[in-house]
């Protein structure tokens, strides 16, 4: 399996990744035998990924990090990098290769202290692959500091190292730093790749794949969650089931109320699973006893890794409901679609008595406020509004209509 068979539904951002990673690969030969490489080359130093949440930026980039890496004999006989079976490809795709650092938050942002260090580790020559190649996934988190200290970096990179920075949009990167970058465009992929991918790579049913893949409307991460996480189908139930309960003030603050405990239980939930452990090996780094007493001077360590799990557990509620508004959103688009008599094709055919019934119960000018309603919401939950009170006031529009 080749690296790109990943990258769904991006033929063009796939044909200008290929054509950098074969004139790399031929300037990595070439000074590897003393021969000077072509002047005219498709390979840059730093490169700036974007597009909509679910287009597979940092797959792509992945991808690209692999195919800079391959180290397949195929490439001498006319083959193209990126064959997904020899070691620099695997070790790049699975995480472990010494020269490919994958740079991903789970915080609110990226600071000063941490980007240095990047930077540090960006100045070093490859260890033993072809490139030494940073993937920053989330460079729309980096703060304006940061962002400083990262333009120096992408202005005057080391000769063997590559950028790969993954954002939404272009307007999250700073100026100064996308006018460095080779600029790729990703879209949503198309529902039928997305199941594909769903049936082709995790085993999951047809039918349950195309469901998921279309619920999502292209979305691959949350796709795959969908089809394979019954807590996700079950939150997303609760979502949908919004619109039904907005009928009267007291219903209006009793769902934005189980809006707001469901993001909290899929906090904790995320919290569960990662801070027991990170706790412990903290501990056994630190030297606890055996009894749990924690040397002394260490309680300022343990302090900011409390801190840190805090402001993660606090990103990842708000991202919990970023995805239920995201929802919300897809189903009165779906409403809109019927009351325009559109033929666009539904994302939530699973509630389509409910759709029908919002549909028939107003007007798509009353639609349309509603949507403004979510996004208004979501704008609020950004400027860190309490989320509580950002989504009742969005469930009392919603009933307005």
């Amino acid at each position: 399996m080749a690296v790109w068979d990943d990258v769904v539904g991006q033929e063009r951002v796939h044909a200008q990744l290929s054509a950098a990673a074969r004139d790399a690969d031929t300037r990595v030969t070439a000074e590897a035998r003393r021969e000077r490489p072509p002047d005219a080359s498709k390979m840059t130093h730093a490169w700036l990924f974007t597009g909509p949440p679910g287009s597979g930026r940092s797959t792509a980039a992945r991808a690209f990090a692999a195919a800079l890496q391959c180290t397949s004999p195929d490439r001498a006989l006319g083959g193209e990098p990126g064959c997904g079976f020899c070691d620099g490809c695997h070790t790049t795709l699975v995480g472990t290769h010494a020269d490919v650092e994958v740079i991903r938050t789970d915080l609110l942002s990226i600071g000063v202290k941490d980007t240095r260090e990047l930077v540090r580790r960006a100045q070093l020559s490859p260890a033993g692959g072809r490139w030494q190649v940073i993937i920053l996934e989330d460079a729309d988190r980096l703060t304006e500091g940061a962002g400083n200290v990262l333009l120096k970096a992408v202005e005057e990179p080391a000769p063997r190292t590559v950028w790969l920075l993954c954002a939404p949009s272009i307007e999250d990167v700073l100026p100064t730093i996308r006018s460095r970058c080779r600029h790729l465009t990703l879209r949503t992929p198309p529902v039928e790749a997305v199941a594909d991918v769903l049936i082709r790579r995790d085993g999951i049913e047809p039918d349950v794949a195309m469901s998921a893949a279309r619920a999502t409307q292209g979305h691959i991460g949350r796709a795959r969650r969908l089809a394979t996480d019954e807590r996700a189908r079950a939150r997303r139930a609760t979502v949908l089931k919004m619109p039904l309960r907005v009928e009267d003030i007291g219903g209006c603050l009793k769902a934005a109320q189980e809006l707001i405990d469901a993001a909290a239980e899929d906090a904790n939930q995320v919290a569960e699973e990662v801070d027991v452990k990170e706790t412990e090996d903290m501990k056994a780094a630190l030297g606890a006893s055996a009894g749990g007493r924690m040397p002394r001077g260490t309680a300022g360590a343990m302090k900011e890794l409390e801190d840190r799990q805090k402001r993660r557990k606090t990103r990842s509620q708000r991202d919990s409901l970023d995805l239920a508004l995201t929802d919300l959103t897809g189903f009165y688009r779906d409403v809109l679609a019927l009351q325009m008599g559109s033929e666009v094709a539904l994302a939530n055919l699973d509630v389509r008595d409910s759709l029908d019934r919002i549909a028939r119960a107003s007007t798509p000018e009353g639609t349309l406020r509603r949507i403004e309603a979510v996004v208004a919401c979501r704008q609020a939950l950004d400027s860190n509004v309490a989320p509580l009170l950002a989504v009742e006031a969005m469930a009392v529009a919603l009933r307005a209509g």
